[in-house]
């Protein structure tokens, strides 16, 4: 007998009413009808299966502080850097912790299994660096953390943030990071590029770098950080993160750079909610959005994803760990409304991000792990406009967390008695 059988249903490739099987945690067939008997069963009928989300750009360590020890009232990068400078002294290991834990049940709920989180090394404590990597290990039966030590105050800019994030991945942190344009100076920030990378070259790591959060039109450190991609042979281990300055940058120079960046096979992450939230600050009329290039960048065969980056933390107040939330945020400001465009902003949030990670196993192919979600959609282009409850959330082959359709119920003469979002739209071909 197997251990669980999902029947009828849609797969976001496009085939429907299939049937997966799973035993031992893994999946073990994915045809139509299949015979075989269940411990349990799930009828799809007709929704959506997909592999679980990925946030690959997060913030763990500050996630559901807001108000500590006040609020963002300018809204700007800069003093939530600030703000968080002010939390950093009074943070405790068991208040992080405890905060990462609670949110590690969010994102559960909401289909998400697998987080990138930055972790600031700038503290000498390296309290939160403990805190996540006890974090990564007690919640690793339901949910993948993978760290990355992130010198928030600048890692030359900082006294010993050299020293602590050599000291941070010696304790088991996964990913170099780095935030170049915080440094004093441009050339210092090149200089921390060319470091952090022989850093993880030597230590065989990935790189996810902070680059150009800004809106400086010469911020040119994802330039360097390709550079440094390439010189050091490691195409594909390098991801730029936000890369909002491309966004002023003259076209002329950004499709130099979007050449270069596909010969070092760069990956790119830009988040949505955080970028158009943050940037644009200081401008009037007509007012900078601040995402990067997505189009261009996709268009040029570069593997981009989207992330959350923030969840009620110094730099955002809202956010409820829905990667549906942020895809469909990504596809509005990219203006990716075709349909083949839409159903890529579903998988910068999904396949994508899976591919930065190096996530084993990911995918809903026979061998795969059985993890994954059922959607009260029909295909992915569904699943952004709604951004619907996840019916079912399998890991392993166990359903972790459940829900039940949006319906609402009418009182209104001539009408129907019951309506589901779910079942209004027209199929497009998603």
């Amino acid at each position: 007998m197997l251990d669980l059988i999902v029947r009828r249903a849609n797969l976001p490739d496009g085939r429907t009413g299939i049937d997966i099987a799973v035993k031992d945690g893994k999946i073990v067939e994915v045809v139509t009808a299949i015979a075989a008997t269940a411990a349990r069963e799930i009828d799809a009928t007709g929704r959506l299966v997909t592999p679980p989300f990925i946030d690959i750009h997060f913030h763990m360590d500050a996630t559901l502080s807001l108000g500590l020890p006040r609020l963002n009232t300018s809204g700007t990068l800069l003093e939530g850097i600030a703000l968080w400078g002010e939390l950093k002294p009074i943070l405790t290991q068991e208040a992080v912790l405890e905060r990462a834990l609670r949110y590690c049940d969010l994102a559960v709920s909401q289909g998400l299994l697998a987080v990138r989180t930055h972790v600031d090394v700038c503290d000498d404590r390296l309290l939160a660096v403990e805190a996540l990597l006890e974090a990564k290990k007690r919640v690793a039966p339901y949910l993948d953390l993978q760290l990355v030590a992130f010198p928030q105050d600048g890692y030359y800019r900082s006294p010993t943030a050299v020293a602590n994030l050599e000291r941070s991945l010696d304790m088991g942190v996964d990913v170099v990071g780095g935030i170049p344009h915080f440094e004093r100076t441009m050339a210092d920030g090149s200089a921390s590029v060319r470091a952090l990378c022989e850093i993880a070259e030597k230590r065989g790591l990935l790189v996810d770098m902070h680059c150009d959060e800004s809106d400086d039109p010469w911020s040119r450190h994802i330039e360097a950080l390709t550079a440094e991609t390439v010189r050091l042979g490691m195409q594909g281990r390098v991801t730029g993160s936000h890369l909002t300055s491309m966004h002023s940058f003259d076209n002329y120079y950004a499709s130099k750079l979007i050449a270069l960046m596909a010969e070092a096979n760069m990956r790119v992450i830009s988040n949505p909610l955080i970028n158009i939230t943050i940037q644009g600050r200081h401008d009037t009329y007509p007012k900078r959005r601040g995402m990067t290039r997505v189009p261009e960048l996709k268009a040029a065969g570069l593997t981009v994803a989207f992330g959350h980056d923030c969840v009620m933390d110094p730099w955002y107040s809202l956010g409820q760990g829905d990667m549906l939330e942020v895809a469909h945020m990504g596809l509005h400001v990219a203006q990716l409304t075709g349909l083949d465009a839409m159903r890529g902003c579903f998988e910068s949030v999904t396949t994508n991000p899976a591919t930065i990670f190096g996530l084993e196993g990911y995918g809903l192919d026979a061998g795969c792990n059985a993890d994954f979600v059922v959607l009260d959609a029909r295909d992915p282009i569904e699943a952004i406009r709604l951004k619907p409850p996840r019916l079912a959330v399998v890991r392993r082959g166990k359903v972790i967390a459940e829900a039940t359709p949006r319906v609402s119920t009418l009182s209104i003469e001539g009408r129907p008695a019951r309506v589901a979002a779910a079942e209004y739209a027209p199929r497009l071909g998603g």
